[in-house]
């Protein structure tokens, strides 16, 4: 055995999946009006969800950069400090290792053993130290110092407040002639004290600057990180909502269609079927009364057939029986109008008139009921044979002749040169045609006129008989051709019984042709029937 496409299997295992999901969700318990909002709150979670997801990845956001604004702040604060510490160092340096001659101190002017001068030298070492003292406050450095920096803070402070005392005591010396030498052991204290500043300093400066810029990458990182997350579970929320609700409109979709197309094929005649809706919900429940109306329907419908059968059966064996005494009773007529059995007065010939006139009507009665019950119960056999549709034509058009003339109706008829010899069978077309033209006939008043037309139209024969009587109203176009069915018009003619066009129909269908009428209240009306082409001969 072939083993199946891979595309072919992986199509079909997502189909399974839904199918198995649909199925679980058709058997869950609850009313739509609960699976619906189930859903409804379903897919307004995954939107809460989301939104939730994209706070929080703001928020975390927000965050990092108030971390990195307070990093970058505290990076500047240590910068300034580590600028002058490194200043005071330098100055320091400058005054330990300078003497009485160098302009640093003297303005470019040569000192000779005075110590007036070297005081100008402390007081710069002086003012880099206040810019110490001031670089290394919370409020010049404009933020809160964490307690990790605290301790190297708090040693700076004390090697300052060295740094201040020791130089305030250089600068007594220095203000003597001779103190200046006496200074020289003070100075190494304070360059040591600057010099542990410095490093101090710088190392606050560097680790502020070095976490700032992991922070910052760490930031970067975060950002790609949290905007991936985002996207995915966004996506994922937005495929879920979207199958969650194509699951559930599936589900109740798919069991809509199904009784669709039960009802259809119930409105068609086929009762064989059965609707198979698992939801146990209000869907189950109708699909369960179309399964319940089904059964009625087969059962009625069977007694229906069943009765039309016996009906059929009835008004033909009824009809059957009626015809014998009736033809005696026509016979009887005919010998009595011909008076082969004496002369009758005019009284006479008039009552053998009317009963001649009744028993043909009461006979063609008969007969249509006999055709009809026939066709209803399937025993009626068409004998199609070729014969010539002009003359059939033409025969119909003389029978109605002499009654048209009578009523001072004009018939006549066309036939196409191409329509000359058809199949069917020419009892039953001359049946339907003398239907058709005794109407026409009847209907049309004084002065009127009947037309008969045969011609090809496709793929098929049109005949058609055109009168131009008082026309046949839009709500009546379909009802006439059903049984012991009249229009108002033909009601009060107390005429025939509405069989005929019934039967005309029967036939025509029979032949696998159409017929119909079209018509206008006051212009007259045109009886069409078809009969198809392969039931024609050339």
């Amino acid at each position: 055995m072939l083993a199946a496409p891979a595309a072919r299997r992986g199509r079909a295992a997502p189909r399974a999946v839904s199918r198995v999901v649909l199925r679980a969700l058709a058997h869950l318990p609850g009313s739509l009006r609960t699976k619906l909002v189930v859903g409804f709150l379903a897919i307004a979670a995954l939107l809460v969800l989301v939104s939730l997801l994209g706070l929080r990845v703001l928020g975390q956001a927000n965050t990092r950069v108030e971390r990195l604004d307070t990093l970058q702040l505290r990076a500047a604060g240590y910068e300034g400090l580590a600028a002058a510490a490194a200043a005071l160092q330098q100055s320091v340096n400058v005054r330990d290792s300078g003497d009485s001659n160098q302009s640093t101190y003297t303005g470019d002017r040569t000192l000779k053993g005075s110590g007036t001068f070297w005081t100008l030298a402390d007081r710069a070492v002086d003012d880099v130290a206040s810019q110490v003292e001031l670089d290394y406050t919370p409020y010049e450095l404009g933020f809160i110092p964490p307690r990790a920096d605290e301790r190297s803070l708090k040693r700076i402070r004390a090697d300052w407040y060295t740094v201040s005392t020791v130089m305030a005591r250089i600068t007594q010396l220095d203000k003597t002639a001779t103190g200046h030498s006496g200074a020289r052991p003070l100075l190494h204290t304070v360059r040591a004290k600057a010099d542990d500043i410095n490093y101090r300093a710088q190392k606050l400066s560097f680790a502020s600057t070095q976490a700032a810029k992991a922070l910052v990458e760490a930031n970067r990182r975060a950002d790609v990180s949290s905007r991936n997350l985002f996207v995915v579970v966004s996506a994922g929320s937005v495929a879920l909502a979207l199958t969650l609700g194509l699951l559930i409109a599936w589900s109740l979709v798919g069991p809509i269609r199904r009784t669709e197309s039960r009802l259809a094929e119930i409105a068609a005649g086929d009762f064989s079927g059965r609707l198979d809706v698992p939801n146990r919900d209000e869907l189950g429940s109708l699909a369960a009364n179309v399964n319940r109306m089904n059964d009625e329907l087969s059962r009625l419908y069977g007694e229906l057939e069943t009765a039309s059968r016996h009906k059929s059966e009835f008004l033909a064996n009824m009809s059957h029986e009626l015809r014998t005494p009736l033809n005696a009773i026509l016979g009887f007529s005919q010998i009595l109008q011909q008076k082969l059995f004496g002369e009758l007065n005019d009284k006479q010939e008039e009552y053998v008139e009317d009963i001649l006139s009744s028993g043909n009507h009461l006979l063609s009665l008969i007969n249509d009921v006999l055709d009809l019950s026939k066709v209803e119960a399937g025993q009626i056999e068409l004998d199609v044979e070729p014969f010539s549709l002009r003359e059939a034509v033409e025969r119909g058009v003389a029978i109605v002749r002499e009654r048209a003339s009578k009523n001072g109706v004009t018939v006549a008829a066309e036939i196409d040169p191409e329509v000359q010899i058809v199949e069917a069978d020419e009892r039953r077309i001359r049946q339907i045609l003398f239907n058709l033209l005794s109407n026409a006939v009847k209907f049309t008043p004084a002065g009127g006129r009947v037309d008969v037309t045969a011609a090809r139209a496709g793929a098929e024969v049109e005949v058609a008989v055109t009168d131009t009587g008082p026309g046949i109203a839009p709500d009546d176009r379909e009802r006439i051709f059903e049984e012991f069915q009249q229009t108002d018009v033909g009601a009060k003619h107390r005429e025939g019984t509405g069989l005929g066009l019934a039967l005309s129909k029967r036939l025509v269908e029979l032949h696998g042709g159409r017929i119909w009428v079209e018509s206008e209240l006051g212009s007259g009306s045109r009886f069409v029937f078809t009969l198809p082409l392969e039931g024609v001969a050339d």
